[in-house]
């Protein structure tokens, strides 16, 4: 039987092959759409939400969508140097009437904005809305950068992916980790902890409000646990541990000299977030339930905010819990709970980090395999590796437009080997490297970019 690992390679190869021919890039309509994809979900029971998540796993890269069985009354609160929304221009009106339908969160950077008018769309041509001035679709929409040095092609978020999530949401199952939206997403880049990130949720009822929070972390900062810990960090050389943030901040700049490195372009982060509440309130209240949680996130994200990140919180009310009903909030409590709810929302986004492979000097490559292994690979139109044996040693390096991870365009890495067929680049950024069937994979597992031989 197949391991989940031997699995997602064999899929992964599959659609490479197909997609790429003589080692081209996948392109984008050739692309399958994964829907609802993760074994770590968070499950509750609110039948009014529904979430649907879609993938490329070429990318990867994904989308996430919040449907709603109603039209609900929405807020936002938008913060940071670097926003990239739809529609939230007219939220800001505060007009006294439930409008939204669906929430939309995107990987893609500013090309994923289609995600969210592609929904309304698709919700126009289910015959759901119309285009009568009050029955057209009001999708509300916010992408985080996921493009950079974080993976190896420029694929994107597009209409069809989103619209196939749209059609696959399910009330009360919300993906956690690296999935949709937060496919690709990072934290921690400002100290250079750059660390696999993601998209995480979180539920709880109090009386009869329900509250649920939502969060796609791609922060500048790190992720802050209630101990005031860094929850996930590739740390510099002589860092302390446990690592707090206190410690980082508080030794500005100092804190980042040590094996710390700036990105070669500049940063992009941004964290986008949803909180939806099934009390109802007035516009007013409800934006400041949006200000309060989103600067409550200040705790668990730190720094929160800055230059470089793009951060947007959308507040829902569903309106399913009216003011006089016995044991409703007030505004305030409201508030200070959803804060909460969002900080374990932002706990719940961490993956489980890969492994780096261990470099084993009793392992002996073969000549044989050596020359099987040299080549030129190809990733994608901007990222290629080339491979070769010298001297007994496999070395490779970057001959595209990018680096490809720690294997750079200005100079050959030896790749050490592992095991037959595995090889690893060590450092603070380890890069796990192995060949199957003429093919390099880079990061084989969750994240893994597939490169294909050239023809000799």
């Amino acid at each position: 039987m197949r391991t989940l690992r031997q699995s997602m390679t064999a899929l992964l190869l599959a659609a490479l092959s197909v997609t790429s021919g003589a080692g081209h890039a996948a392109q984008q309509d050739s692309l399958q759409p994964v829907i609802n994809a993760g074994d770590r979900k968070l499950e509750f029971d609110w039948p009014m939400v529904k979430i649907g998540t879609g993938e490329y796993a070429e990318g990867p890269t994904g989308v996430t969508v919040f449907r709603f069985g109603r039209r609900v009354l929405g807020a936002v609160d938008v913060r940071g140097g670097g926003p990239g929304t739809v529609n939230t221009d007219y939220l800001r009106l505060g007009y006294n009437a439930p409008e939204v339908d669906t929430v939309v969160f995107s990987g893609g950077s500013w090309y994923g904005l289609e995600s969210t008018t592609a929904v309304a769309t698709a919700l126009k041509d289910e015959g759901e809305r119309s285009g009568n001035w009050d029955n057209i679709a009001l999708s509300v929409g916010a992408i985080i950068y996921d493009f950079g040095d974080r993976r190896l092609n420029e694929i994107y978020p597009d209409k069809r992916l989103a619209q196939a999530a749209l059609r696959g949401a399910q009330p009360g199952v919300f993906p956690l980790g690296a999935q949709g939206a937060g496919r690709s997403a990072r934290s921690g880049q400002f100290f250079g902890c750059n660390v696999h990130s993601g998209q995480g949720g979180a539920y709880r009822q109090v009386g009869p409000v329900k509250i649920a929070a939502f969060t796609v972390v791609n922060a500048f900062g790190v992720v802050t646990d209630r101990d005031g810990k860094v929850v996930a960090c590739n740390p510099g050389a002589n860092w302390p541990q446990p690592l707090r943030p206190t410690d980082l901040l508080a030794g500005m700049p100092d804190s980042r000299k040590p094996g710390w490195q700036p990105p070669k372009e500049a940063a992009r982060n941004t964290t986008v977030s949803l909180v939806i509440v099934n009390q109802t309130l007035e516009p007013a209240l409800l934006q400041r339930i949006a200000v309060q949680v989103h600067t409550s996130m200040a705790r668990g994200l730190q720094p929160f905010a800055t230059e470089y990140d793009g951060d947007v919180l959308y507040a829902i009310s569903t309106g399913e819990v009216d003011e006089q009903t016995p044991g409703v909030l007030t505004s305030v409590d409201l508030g200070v709970i959803a804060g909460e709810v969002m900080w374990d929302a932002i706990l719940a986004s961490v993956p489980e980090q890969p492994r780096a492979f261990q470099p084993n000097k009793r392992v002996k490559v073969a000549a044989a395999d050596l020359e099987k292994y040299a080549g030129e690979y190809k990733f994608s139109d901007i990222v290629s590796v080339r491979v070769a044996n010298e001297g007994g040693k496999l070395v490779a390096r970057a001959i595209g437009a990018r680096d490809a991870f720690a294997i750079k365009k200005q100079s050959a890495v030896e790749l050490l080997p592992v095991a037959p067929g595995d090889f690893t680049v060590p450092g603070r950024y380890p890069l796990n490297v192995r060949f199957v069937d003429g093919k390099l994979i880079l990061n084989p597992g969750h994240w893994q970019q597939i490169g294909a031989k050239f023809a000799q």
